[in-house]
C-alpha cells in the first residue's frame, strides 16, 4: 500500500525542485562570465598576493618583508602622494563641471534646439580619440617650441615644470566630462517632474528646487559617478607615459609609473606588494561609497 504524501510536503518539494532548476539555469548563463572573471581577475590576484609574500624567485616565503620594503621606499611615497593629490583635485572638479554641463544641456534654450543631441556627441568625442593622438597633441601644445609658447611669446617647457600636473588635470577633465555628464543626465531623468511641479506650486524657486529636490535624488548617481571617475583616473597614465616617459616631471610621477618601472626592473615581489596595497585601499574606498547607496 502506497503511503500518501501530505499536500503541504508535496508543495514544498515542488518549490524546491523549481528553485533548483532556476539555480541550474542561472549557473549555466553565469558560467562564461564566472570563468572569465576567475581566469583574468581572481586567479591572477591570488597569485599576486602569493608572490608578494615570497622572494624574487617566488619559491621562499619571506612574510611581510616586501610590504615593509615598499612602505619604506621614497619612490612609493612620492607616487602615492601624487596619485592622491591628482585624484583629490580632478575627481571633485570633474563631478562639478560635468553636473553643470548636464544641467546646461537639459535647460530649455539647449534642450529645445535641433542641435541638442549634437552637443552631447561633441562632449563624448574625446573618449574616442586614440591615446597616441592625445600624446602628439600634448607635444604640439606644451613643448618648449609648442603652440602655447608661440601664441603667448613665452619660453616654458610645461611638461618639465609643475605645470605638467595641471596639464594632466586638464586632460583628464577634457576626456571624461562628456561621459560623466551622460551619467548625471540619467540621474536627472529619473527624478519625477511632479516633484518640481509641486514645489513650484508651493512657491519654491529654481535654486530651492535644486537644493531640496535635485541634489538629494542625485545621491545614488553621485556615488556611481564618483566610483567610475575614480577608476578612470588610473587611465590617464597612458598619456603621461607616452609624453614624458618612465621618469616624468616629479609632480606627475604616479603609482602606475612606479609599477611600470619595477616591472621593467623585474622587481616582482615589491611590485606585487605595492599592487596589493593599492588594490586593498581602492576596494575599501569603493566599498565605503557603495554602502551609502
Amino acid at each position: 500500500m502506497k503511503r500518501k504524501i501530505p499536500l503541504a510536503t508535496a508543495r514544498v518539494d515542488g518549490r524546491r525542485v523549481k528553485q533548483n532548476k532556476q539555480w541550474g539555469t542561472a549557473l549555466i548563463f553565469l558560467a562564461p562570465s564566472l570563468t572569465g572573471v576567475s581566469l583574468f581577475l581572481l586567479i591572477p590576484f591570488i597569485e599576486t598576493v602569493r608572490r608578494s609574500l615570497c622572494d624574487t624567485l617566488g619559491t621562499r616565503f619571506v612574510g611581510l618583508s616586501n610590504y615593509q620594503s615598499v612602505l619604506q621606499n621614497e619612490a612609493f611615497h612620492l607616487a602615492v602622494r601624487n596619485t592622491v593629490r591628482f585624484t583629490g583635485v580632478c575627481v571633485p572638479l570633474l563631478l562639478v563641471f560635468s553636473l553643470i554641463l548636464a544641467l546646461a544641456l537639459r535647460s530649455k534654450p539647449l534642450r529645445n534646439t535641433p542641435w541638442s543631441e549634437w552637443y552631447r556627441t561633441t562632449f563624448l568625442l574625446p573618449m574616442a580619440i586614440p591615446v597616441a593622438s592625445i600624446a602628439i597633441l600634448w607635444k604640439v601644445l606644451f613643448a618648449r617650441t609648442g603652440l602655447i609658447n608661440a601664441l603667448f611669446g613665452t619660453d616654458c617647457d610645461f611638461m618639465n615644470t609643475e605645470a605638467a600636473f595641471w596639464v594632466l588635470i586638464a586632460t583628464y577633465l577634457w576626456k571624461n566630462i562628456g561621459y560623466d555628464s551622460i551619467l548625471w543626465s540619467g540621474g536627472l531623468d529619473a527624478i519625477s517632474t511632479e516633484l518640481y511641479e509641486a514645489a513650484s506650486v508651493d512657491g519654491a524657486g529654481i535654486w530651492r528646487q535644486f537644493v531640496a529636490i535635485t541634489l538629494p535624488n542625485l545621491v545614488p548617481t553621485l556615488i556611481i559617478t564618483t566610483v567610475l571617475s575614480l577608476l578612470n583616473t588610473y587611465k590617464v597614465f597612458r598619456e603621461a607615459y607616452l609624453v614624458a616617459g618612465a621618469y616624468p616631471q616629479q609632480s606627475i610621477y604616479l603609482v602606475q609609473h612606479l609599477f611600470n618601472n619595477w616591472f621593467l626592473a623585474l622587481d616582482l615581489p615589491r611590485l606585487c606588494a605595492a599592487a596589493v596595497l593599492v588594490a586593498i585601499t581602492l576596494l575599501a574606498g569603493i566599498a565605503l561609497l557603495l554602502r551609502k547607496l
